[in-house]
């Protein structure tokens, strides 16, 4: 899967441009603020999910502009393609191979990609929703219908919330509380097994991929923790029959609290360096290791699924590493198509394209 043009029309402060890039190493070079992160966000989009830094989309749009319109003509299955995605305030619409597309999740799946850069150090440094919401993402890229599972399971723990606000001030809502702890043990249980099996899948690159950063120095583990606390990870009926048996017996404590205890949402990766927690006891650049070492391995797993590699964006990564590492990075990326943003052209550039106040240029 590689990109072949990108077009982009009033988005952020990007000059209205065009531009090819190479099926290798594209080097997005220029000074703080010109726009750097910008291209890497815009090339993010095409996966169809939302902006990695947070933004909402009337930060996207140019200043002064109702709507900014991104397009990208990618290769992917060994035949070209085409992407639109249409951003105005409180909205976004999509065309694959020009035909619109109801829902921008149709989209999802269709042109992959994996993004690291310094804000998802909170991967490590964070609570349990943003590693959630990495293993969410990551299998959605490699299965979109589990998009619908996930947002099935939401509902319905978002209505089991309101009724449980609801029932002290009318106690005969109480009856139907156990209708929702079956919904929401049945869709969280599903959720819950495809997330141990990506994880599983996800181990082995992680590791490899940190022994060779670390230069074997250190030992990195991943291990996916179950509020439920299931023998047999892999068992719907058993992750099913504890989650209900919890949920029955937090009634209680939910009705006092006003929202549900206990679930999948409560889920957890515990990410470890030489066994100790790297959140806790992790060093800055064992941490950034370590999510450089799964954002990696999500890239390996997702090109063994799809048949072929994603494309990489590496948003101001290797400033942080030196020679050795860096060389060791860009071996490992060999093969696929790699946007990487820095300050000063590196001679391992294929492609560089300059950025200097939002204008792209092939020269600096």
């Amino acid at each position: 899967m590689y990109l072949k043009q990108i077009e982009f029309k009033n988005y952020r402060n990007l000059e209205n441009s065009c531009f090819e890039p190479v099926n290798g190493i594209n080097v997005i070079c220029g000074s703080n603020a010109q726009g750097k992160t910008n291209l890497i966000e815009c090339i993010w989009l095409f996966t169809g999910g939302r902006s990695f830094k947070g933004s909402k989309e009337k930060e996207i749009i140019a200043f002064g502009k109702e709507r900014a319109v991104i397009n990208a003509a990618f290769n992917t299955e060994g035949r070209d393609q085409t992407l639109e995605i249409s951003i105005e305030k409180g909205k976004r619409k999509a065309s694959l191979n020009g035909i619109p597309r109801k829902y921008l999740s149709e989209i999802v799946g269709k042109f992959c990609a994996v993004v690291f850069s310094p804000d998802h150090l909170t991967l490590v440094k964070s609570g349990p929703d943003e590693r959630r919401s990495f293993i969410d993402g990551a299998i959605c890229q490699i299965d979109p219908m589990y998009a619908a599972r996930l947002s099935r399971y939401k509902k319905t723990l978002n209505e089991r919330n309101n009724l449980l606000k609801a029932i002290p001030g009318n106690p005969s809502l109480r009856d139907t509380l156990s209708v929702w702890d079956e919904a929401l043990a049945g869709a969280g249980s599903k959720v819950a097994v495809e997330r141990a099996k990506y994880i599983e899948k996800l181990c082995f690159p992680a590791l490899s991929f940190y022994d060779g950063i670390s230069r074997g120095k250190e030992k990195m583990t991943l291990d996916y923790r179950m509020n439920c606390k299931a023998e047999n990870r892999y068992d719907i009926g058993e992750i099913y029959e504890k989650t209900l048996l919890a949920l029955k017996n937090k009634h209680e404590e939910d009705i006092s609290c006003g929202y549900t205890t206990s679930g999948i949402h409560r889920d957890d990766i515990v990410i470890k360096i030489n066994d100790r927690d790297a959140k806790s006891f992790g060093s800055q650049g064992q941490q950034r290791s370590a999510v450089l070492s799964m954002k990696l391995a999500e890239a390996a797993v997702l090109g063994k699924e799809k048949g072929e590699s994603p494309v990489i964006l590496l948003d101001d990564v290797l400033s942080e590493l030196d020679p050795s590492r860096q060389d060791f990075l860009l071996t490992k990326l060999s093969g696929m198509q790699v946007f990487i943003t820095c300050c000063e052209k590196n001679t391992y550039a294929e492609n560089v394209i300059y950025v200097s106040e939002g204008r792209l240029s092939a020269e600096e």
